[in-house]
């Protein structure tokens, strides 16, 4: 019986057969192609939640399926897996590899610490601020992969002033410090994790003329949020664990010693450094930003056809100029393929299964069924609405992947919209976001595990300051786009939309 479910063989044979009795037993009725969609959707979902086969190899499943089952043809389903989503993607994943290849995001995140001081509070804020803030631009498996070590010379070196028994607590809240921070960091930009990116594309797929989620209007969306959840997890930490000492004056000396380490500033960093604030910068004022009658033009502007330039068109050109740069100290460039060949092509084939997903349930009219029998929830207030869709969503991504739990999602939440002649991304923004609140359990996401596995945590340790993060996170994520992002996103939560079928 183990060996029956360690190889996952149950799995395999399960989802197909389900997907089989979905056409046989047709939930849909007479609409052929809505419950040939809804057999690929259970397929699909059940072998990405229980990893059966490879995320990336049940991801590309549509390519195959959609024609065989009459849904999408070939063409058609494979161009759902490139786009300009992806290439956003793509080149901020290049840029963040030269943050690495070139040790900035260590340079980065020291300078963090020292601007925080010492004191207990100060430098556990300081940790999660770093973390963070290198999580809306890098992977965050690879931020906390890089955070943590730093934490426990921070730790080591603190345990021979104050001992290892005052230390106990407060490493804790340092190591939950780093996982939270990256988590809330990477809700803060669109490139900062896979679901941000997941509901632009899917809300592209399914709403064409809908107007689009730019990284400017996401960042100034979300970064409210981020300030809030950031204080409120560290605050929450401390309160959990706080610490037997008041504070650490060698704190800084121990940063400073550790920068010195890694030595002066090469021309490498300085050169990755601009083009990394280029690559924001360019990102940030590409279109108009507007707050009421103030208005600050975008440089996309100043171009004949401003419409034709996308945020991927952005990243493409960041990424090739790290390729073209010579490095001054090195015989090479700034980046080579030998490093961005650990591009995560498995993140990237996951995203165009989502989206090939989201498209294959509106051609096959599986959004407009699931609106229809979704349309007797109107008798919910619009605050209610939210907060039970992200409700929903921060309780799944505990147990799931949050990026294939918000591919699968989001097109059921939009159809739910339709049925409720509602706006789409009065929905869709808060369940995307809700993805990252992800705090109890360490399978959660990769940074929850990765200060798991450290050996300094236990379970108990994270249930009850993870829950009280979950519950904080919906209420803030609820109140930010009720509040905010009807405002910054130009929504009417009562007026369905005319690009939406209003």
């Amino acid at each position: 019986m183990a060996t029956w479910y360690k190889d996952h063989t149950f799995s395999l044979v399960l989802f197909p057969l389900l997907a089989v009795l979905t056409i046989i037993l047709r939930p849909a009725g007479d609409a052929v192609l809505v419950n040939r969609m809804i057999a690929v959707v259970i397929l699909m979902a059940g072998w990405w939640v229980t990893e059966a086969l490879p995320i990336a190899v049940t991801s590309i499943l549509p390519v195959a399926l959609f024609p065989l089952l009459g849904i999408m043809d070939g063409g058609s389903a494979a161009s759902q897996y490139f786009n300009d989503i992806i290439f956003l993607f793509l080149g901020g994943f290049i840029l963040s590899l030269a943050l690495e290849k070139w040790d900035l995001h260590l340079r980065i995140a020291y300078r963090s610490l020292r601007m925080f001081g010492s004191g207990a509070y100060r430098i556990l804020l300081g940790f999660m601020f770093a973390s963070s803030f290198l999580s809306m631009w890098m992977s965050n498996t690879a931020t906390a992969v890089m955070m943590l070590p730093i934490a426990l010379s921070v730790v080591h070196e603190m345990e021979h002033i104050h001992g290892k028994e005052k230390m106990h607590r407060y490493r804790i809240a340092l190591l939950l410090g780093i996982a939270y921070a990256c988590s809330v960091g990477g809700i803060t930009t669109l490139i900062g994790t896979p679901p941000n990116l997941a509901l632009v594309a899917i809300l592209k797929n399914m709403y064409p003329a809908a107007p689009a989620i730019s990284f400017s209007s996401w960042l100034i969306f979300a970064l409210p949020g981020y300030i809030v959840l950031l204080l409120a997890a560290s605050m929450v930490l401390y309160l959990f664990f706080k610490p037997d000492f008041k504070g650490d004056g060698n704190f800084r000396k121990f940063i400073r010693e550790e920068n010195k380490k890694i030595g002066k500033t090469t021309p490498e960093q300085r050169l990755v450094l601009i083009l990394f604030l280029a690559f924001a910068l360019l990102l940030i004022f590409k279109n108009d930003i507007v707050a009421g009658s103030f208005r600050i033009p975008g440089w996309a502007g100043l171009f004949s056809n401003p419409s034709y330039i996308k945020d991927g068109t952005v990243a493409v050109l960041i990424a090739s100029l790290l390729f073209v740069l010579p490095s001054k100290t090195h015989s090479s460039r700034l980046m080579n393929w030998s490093t961005a060949v650990k591009l995560p092509w498995r993140i990237i084939l996951l995203f165009g299964g989502g989206f090939a997903l989201a498209k294959g349930s509106v051609e096959s009219g599986l959004t407009h069924w699931i609106g229809m029998k979704m349309a007797g929830f109107s008798g919910m207030s619009d605050f209610s609405l939210i907060a039970v869709n992200a409700s929903l969503m921060a309780a799944l991504t505990e147990f799931t992947s949050n990026t294939s739990t918000a591919q699968i999602l989001l097109p059921v939440v939009g159809a739910f919209s339709e049925g409720m002649k509602m706006n789409p991304e009065f929905l869709m923004i808060p369940v995307a976001v809700a993805s990252s609140l992800a705090f109890m359990l360490p399978i959660a996401t990769p940074p929850n595990a990765i200060v798991f596995g450290s050996g300094y945590i236990r379970m108990r340790d994270m249930l009850l300051p993870g829950l009280l993060m979950n519950i904080v996170g919906i209420i803030v994520i609820t109140f930010l786009m009720y509040f905010w992002g009807i405002k910054v996103f130009h929504i009417d939560p009562g007026v369905f939309p005319a690009w939406a079928g209003g």
